[in-house]
C-alpha cells in the first residue's frame, strides 16, 4: 500500500488495543486529577502544598497521581529542601509535549461548557495576542478541518480489519 492512498478500512483495536495511541495516552493521563495537576503545573505551580491547596485533592490521591506522572516520565521530581525533604515537580520533554492536548481540551470546554465567555485566555507572552489552536498540514501549510482528516494504518499497527470504514462521510 502506498503512503499516498486513502485508507478506507478500520484498525481492529479489539485485538490490538495496546497499540492504540489514544488508549495508551488515556492510561497515562486520562484521569480527572492527573489532568488538573498537569493544568496547574503548566500554569507554574510546582510544589505539593500549592497543588494540594489549589486542587482541594486528598493528600494520598495527590501523592499517588504525582508518583504516576513521575514514573511515566511526564514530571520530574526535584528536591528543593533537605530537612524535611520536599520536592518541586517540573515537566519533562514528554510532559511539555502534552501542552497541545490540554489546550485542545480547554478550547473545547470554552466552546461547549462555558456559559458566556472563557474563564482563561491563553496569550502569546511576547505580544499579548490571544492564541488560536489549529491543525496545520506540514507539507502545504494549510489549516486542516476535521472533515479533511483521514486515517490509515501506521508503522506500529499490525492487525487490520478492512471490512469497516473509519472515515466520517
Amino acid at each position: 500500500m502506498s503512503g499516498d492512498q486513502d485508507y478506507k478500512g478500520s484498525i481492529d483495536y479489539r485485538s490490538s488495543v495496546d497499540r492504540c495511541s489514544i488508549q495508551q495516552t488515556l492510561d497515562l493521563v486520562g484521569d480527572r486529577w492527573l489532568l488538573l495537576i498537569l493544568r496547574d503545573i503548566f500554569r507554574g505551580v510546582r510544589r505539593f502544598s500549592q497543588l494540594h491547596e489549589n486542587l482541594g485533592i486528598a493528600k494520598n490521591l495527590l501523592t499517588s497521581r504525582l508518583n504516576k506522572l513521575v514514573a511515566a516520565d511526564i514530571l520530574e521530581k526535584i528536591p528543593y529542601q533537605a530537612a524535611p525533604v520536599r520536592y518541586e515537580y517540573t515537566l519533562t520533554e514528554k510532559g511539555r509535549d502534552l501542552s497541545p492536548s490540554l489546550v485542545a481540551l480547554m478550547k473545547w470546554g470554552d466552546r461547549w461548557c462555558s456559559d458566556d465567555a472563557p474563564p482563561t485566555v491563553l496569550i502569546h507572552s511576547e505580544c499579548g495576542t490571544p492564541l488560536e489552536q489549529t491543525t496545520r498540514c506540514p507539507s502545504c501549510e494549510e489549516n486542516i478541518y476535521p472533515s479533511e482528516i483521514r486515517s490509515r494504518p501506521g508503522p506500529g499497527q499490525t492487525k487490520f480489519n478492512n471490512s469497516k470504514a473509519v472515515n466520517n462521510q
